[in-house]
């Protein structure tokens, strides 16, 4: 059986709950690559391109989001552990600065980059958890990874659809092995137990990343209006992009989003094995809604086009569904409201073609007023249990 060396790299139930500078530093690297999938979205609204940057930001969340739970499970304080983080940093600056071209000459660097990040550290921890049970729970990691790895390398060599296909598998075979509790042979799957090992530091990193996501709606038409002229519909809508966040920010913090550090420490592996996926919803939307904003400050003026009501409307829906289903993971129930505000919006959509693009805009923050209302009332007049209820059966 093996031994308990080299504790030290472990996180124990007493070290700090808070991010270190380390891990906030590294988060800093997903600024870059959050604004480049909005502007990359912007200029091209094909199904084929949505997919594309569909499949790019998976793979950047996922390296985020496996990372993420790296510092939660392993000591940040401890040399190897910061080693990798600051690996996995020079990684990912790679894949935000190789994300606009990841579909053409560049795709080496991109899937070179992603592998080489996910493999390289699953060496580097069996190599220095040699002899300590979490050996165990490394080495699945590194399986999945490369064989995932292998149809990341393999689209390098093809073009087009064909390329999109291999990396569409690759990253499904990530996002599954991890839902299916990295199934490995001769290992078994990750006891239950160690997602229960989760800590409070989880959740506030996630809540980090929402909160930097939500800078992209403020990043995108910030540098859109630095390259336009100033005018009274530019600034109106550069309002709205404002409002817009603030109002995202309040639907997410609301009842789940302020307690999902409660959560975490209450119900540690429901939270650890799902938010990854309904956090990337909540990704996802941010960034559709700043390529809607990016649209509109370019051109505040004439009708808007169908692609246009797609990810102005697009984004919001999508943030409103994930929130609505990251609120069942944690309290076991369902927002009618809010699920009524997504029928809303979905509604609203096609009555939008031909309208003024700022009508659009403004018509979606309007909406998304009108869930934070909701959930105000909801919440003044009792009707919603409340969360420790909820937390505790």
């Amino acid at each position: 059986m093996p031994n308990e060396r080299r504790p030290g790299l472990i996180r124990s139930s007493d070290s700090p709950e808070r991010a270190t500078l380390l891990e906030l530093l590294f988060d800093v690297a997903y600024v870059a690559a959050l604004a480049l999938s909005s502007i990359r979205l912007a200029e091209n609204l094909t199904p084929v391109a949505a997919a594309e940057l569909f499949v790019l930001l998976a793979a950047i969340w996922w390296t985020w989001s496996i990372t993420a739970l790296l510092t939660d499970f392993y000591n940040p304080e401890r040399l190897p552990i910061q080693a990798m983080i600051a690996g996995k940093m020079l990684g990912s600056i790679l894949l935000a600065a190789t994300l606009p071209h990841a579909f053409s000459e560049i795709g080496a660097v991109f899937a070179g980059s992603y592998v080489a990040m996910h493999v390289g550290r699953g060496i580097v921890l069996i190599s220095v958890l040699r002899g300590h049970t979490a050996q165990v729970r490394a080495t699945r990691f590194l399986f999945w990874f490369v064989v995932s790895g292998t149809f990341w390398i393999g689209g390098v060599f093809f073009t087009d659809g064909l390329r999109l296909a291999l990396w569409a598998v690759a990253i499904t075979i990530d996002f599954v092995a991890a839902a299916l509790r990295y199934p490995t042979p001769w290992l078994g799957r990750v006891p239950l137990e160690q997602y229960d090992q989760a800590s409070a530091h989880l959740g506030e990193r996630y809540q980090q990343f929402i909160i930097l996501a939500l800078g992209d709606l403020l990043l995108v038409p910030t540098l859109r209006m630095g390259g336009s002229d100033f005018t009274v519909e530019r600034v109106g809508v550069f309002v709205l992009a404002l409002v817009t966040t603030l109002l995202l920010w309040q639907i997410y913090v609301f009842r789940a989003g302020a307690i999902l550090q409660v959560a975490v420490r209450r119900k540690p592996g429901r939270i650890t094995r799902w938010a990854p996926y309904t956090h990337l919803l909540l990704v996802l939307g941010v960034v559709s809604s700043a390529a809607g904003f990016d649209l509109v400050i370019g051109r505040p003026a004439g009708t808007v086009p169908t692609g246009w009501i797609c990810v102005i409307f697009g984004g919001p829906t999508l943030f409103l569904i994930a929130r609505t289903v990251f609120e069942y993971e944690v309290f076991q129930t369902f927002s009618r409201s809010r699920l009524a505000w997504v029928l809303v919006l979905l509604a609203v959509a096609p009555a939008m073609v031909g309208a003024s693009p700022i009508v659009a805009v403004a018509t979606s923050t309007g909406i998304l007023f009108g869930a934070v209302v909701s959930d105000t009332l909801r919440d003044r007049r009792g009707k919603s249990v409340r969360p420790d209820f909820h937390l505790e059966r």
